[in-house]
């Protein structure tokens, strides 16, 4: 059994491989490739689950290619879409790759035997005329085979343009030209992908009368079946400008118990001992998040620092903490700003805070404050004990909006039990 299968088996990733895989990861350092196409200017942690095949590849001794889908990009992946993407600019589908590119290059270790590559398709695309991919590619796979992909199966109903259509014609080139440059034998990617994966393998048998292999990973789902990798405020991306640190920490805190022991195996590098003694301990309380916290340290600093996953501890202790506003008032105001990076930050003119008559006029009211959409919500919440200003509860909705401004400046809103605002007096 090889290195990497039985990883990725014990850590519940390996959905499919083709039959001789194994075969050939024994035989020495073999080469394989994932492929991310840049439809947004970051990678998001559904891409991670993927891109974490990649890691495992290059820790069982394998040479991992990173692909940025410069060409691919351009067409779009109708895999697992009901419906047709959106075109977009070439401008900025060349900023996409270039950022994905960097965020890719972070992930791996670009140095000794098996070191990392980059690589982009659009790079031995961009010379490549309709006529010579047609005889090239096209002519190898037949329309019977490309239409039992599931991509394309399941959109007869609603339609498929010829441009999807041809997308595993793109991606099935992708991996034949990789095999011929790079000698890479292996793709991998979601159980999504298996289809345009196939497709290259065939297309390598047929031109080269060779043998190439896949591994697919299973999609990460919620424990209710439902697509991971979206939080409140919707996709949680890698780029610390689109996504905070202190979002993203927070987002692996709050995984369910039922969700963090698949999670923290596919995206956490810790061993299966360690986990095995993290969810024992967690099952004795799990009120104390052991499980959580660890698989919340292990991706926080392996995607943006132990500096920035100091900063986002330190920012759920004040945010949760009982003597936090003694804290807050401590704080230099740079550090404090820091802290609360990621927190919704609203800025209020000072006169604006002092014609409220009453706490839901100004929790729904105030110019650029609105944290309730209307009177009547602002009124259940704090009846419900759902509202504390600088970490004291609003009892009475009625009452006069009298506080304290953290430093002279702040307010402390907190809606709920895990929503905060940061607001601003000017």
């Amino acid at each position: 059994m090889s290195q990497l299968m039985n990883e990725l088996r014990w850590r519940g990733m390996l959905h499919n491989s083709t039959p001789e895989t194994e075969k050939y990861l024994n035989g020495g350092m073999g080469t394989g490739y994932i492929g991310f196409d840049p439809t947004a200017a970051s990678l998001h942690i559904g891409n991670l689950a993927t891109l974490m095949m990649l890691v495992q590849l290059q820790r069982a001794g394998h040479k991992p290619i990173a692909l940025a889908g410069g060409a691919t990009g351009m067409v779009g992946d109708p895999s697992g879409k009901s419906e047709e993407r959106k075109f977009l600019d070439e401008e900025v589908l060349r900023y996409n790759q270039d950022c994905i590119s960097e965020q890719l290059k972070q992930f791996l270790d670009f140095s000794g035997a098996n070191a990392a590559e980059v690589v982009n398709n659009y790079d031995w695309f961009k010379n490549f005329n309709f006529l010579d991919f047609l005889r090239q590619v096209g002519k190898h796979l037949t329309i019977n085979y490309m239409m039992a992909k599931d991509s394309v199966q399941n959109r007869i109903e609603t339609g498929i343009s010829y441009t999807e259509f041809t997308y595993q014609l793109l991606q099935g080139y992708d991996f034949y030209h990789l095999y011929k440059t790079k000698n890479c034998r292996l793709q991998m990617g979601g159980s999504d992908q298996w289809g345009n994966i196939t497709s290259g393998i065939e297309l390598i048998r047929r031109k080269e009368s060779a043998e190439a292999h896949a591994i697919t990973c299973p999609l990460v789902t919620k424990a209710d079946g439902s697509k991971f990798g979206k939080s409140e405020q919707g996709n949680v991306w890698l780029d610390p400008k689109m996504t905070s640190p202190y979002q993203f920490y927070q987002f692996w805190l709050k995984a369910k118990d039922e969700e963090a022991p698949k999670l923290i195996r596919v995206f956490s590098l810790l061993g299966q001992e360690k986990i095995a003694d993290l969810e024992k301990t967690h099952a004795e309380a799990p009120h104390l998040l052991h499980l959580q916290r660890a698989l919340a340290e292990d991706v926080t600093v392996r995607v943006h620092g132990r500096s920035a996953y100091e900063t986002a501890v330190k920012a759920s202790e004040i945010l949760f903490g009982k003597s936090a506003i003694e804290e807050i008032n401590q704080l230099p105001e740079s550090v404090l700003l820091s802290v609360f990076e990621g927190v919704p930050q609203i800025k209020v003119a000072r006169e604006e805070l002092s014609k409220q008559q009453d706490m839901q006029e100004f929790l729904s009211n105030t110019t650029q404050l609105k944290i309730c959409p209307s009177k009547s919500e602002a009124r259940k919440l704090i009846q419900n004990g759902g509202v504390r200003i600088n970490k004291e509860k609003i009892t009475d909705f009625a009452a006069m909006p009298t506080f304290e401004l953290l430093q002279n400046k702040y307010l402390l809103v907190q809606k709920g039990k895990t929503n905060y605002f940061l607001v601003i007096a000017e």
